[in-house]
């Protein structure tokens, strides 16, 4: 083991996953192992391109991409290009991808990597879990190999994303989901976790703590200025912050920048329409520094199961915080977040990594 975090990605490139990846390139105590790619936001086939083609531009054609699983278990694929555009990165458009795929099955490269480093991974599911429940058929000892899992996904006491009580990467496969918590949350699995000296629970967070994070068009300015493209916020820098305007020359000159502007500016028009801001949340990046940082977020042990057959709530992360189940925790569900401080990371890190690819 070496002081940095090993983590496997498993993603379903869409805009805040695209972040998310970025993020990670940026942050040097991420060891980078892999990334799967899962249908969810887009076709997972798309989601691959996406993927490659954003780590080809933060520098890191290194990292092996491999396609998973292209429909849920058991349900048809539903995906959302009114959120994230029709390929997924909305206006942004980025060159073809040089790597090729992985010729590794998604969740067979994540049993594999789990077998071959035992104790040492932490896989960080920002998409649908279809991958992981994948793997955990064909190994069923995955919780107690994996270092950690965190979750992007659920909401636990807040409203849905997609529908009233629903968050979109749950809803999309709300089977697989089920199948893990359920394998992770096991009381034997807690115990034989415990014994490892590894984190008894999976940690997820859900639109409760993710949705904290509001990426505004301030924030891109200071982006423009960690990059060195512009000399202050606001005025100073040449850079709009007005609604809708873009976020403005500087940023168009440097190309990590661009693409963040032009995937962003969609999302944002997305947000404005739906939620009455213009901004984003950037959910998955959040749980990348989550895995790398716990302390970013506080959380609290509950029981928790997927609704699977509700006529209105298909999909719910029904978390059992009064104990009236009986049943031991099977999550650790983030309850808090600093949300400030990850913001800053964010701008510190990302706009680090455009500095030196600029």
């Amino acid at each position: 083991m070496t002081g940095r975090t090993a983590l496997l990605l498993d993603v379903d490139t869409g805009i805040d996953d695209s972040l998310a990846l970025l993020y990670a390139c940026a942050s040097p105590e991420a060891e980078i192992v892999a990334v799967t790619c899962v249908a969810g936001n887009v076709d997972a086939r798309q989601v691959a391109e996406n993927t490659r083609a954003v780590l080809e531009l933060a520098g890191r054609i290194d990292v092996e991409v491999a396609l998973g699983r292209e429909t849920p278990l058991v349900r048809d694929l539903v995906t959302t290009p009114e959120t994230h555009g029709p390929r997924g990165i909305g206006y942004a458009v980025l060159p073809p991808a040089g790597r090729p795929l992985s010729t590794r099955f998604g969740p067979d490269l994540i049993v594999e990597e789990a077998r071959r480093r035992p104790g040492e991974l932490t896989l960080v599911t920002l998409g649908p879990m279809t991958n992981l429940a994948v793997a955990l058929q064909r190994e069923p000892a995955l919780p107690t190999l994996l270092r950690r899992w965190v979750i992007m996904g659920g909401s636990y006491r807040s409203p849905g994303n997609t529908a009233p009580t629903t968050e979109w990467n749950v809803s999309v496969d709300p089977d697989a989901a089920q199948r893990c918590i359920a394998a992770f949350g096991r009381p034997d699995v807690t115990e034989a976790r415990v014994a490892a000296g590894m984190a008894p629970l999976p940690l997820a967070l859900g639109l409760d703590v993710t949705e904290r994070a509001k990426l505004l068009p301030d924030h891109l300015a200071a982006l423009a200025v960690r990059a060195g493209v512009a000399t202050g916020v606001g005025a100073a820098t040449g850079v709009s912050v007005a609604p809708g305007a873009g976020v403005g020359t500087p940023l168009r000159t440097n190309p990590v920048l661009r693409f963040i502007d032009d995937a962003l500016r969609f999302y944002m028009e997305f947000h404005v329409r739906n939620d009455g801001f213009y901004g984003a949340f950037i959910h998955d990046p959040f749980a990348v520094a989550a895995a790398l940082d716990p302390s970013l977020v506080r959380s609290q042990a509950v029981a928790v199961d997927v609704e699977l057959a509700g006529t209105l709530t298909t999909g719910e992360t029904v978390a059992d915080w009064r104990r009236a189940w009986g049943r031991p925790p099977t999550l650790d569900v983030a309850v808090d977040g600093n949300a400030e401080a990850f913001i800053e990371r964010f701008i510190e890190r990302v706009g680090g990594l455009a500095a030196r690819i600029g």
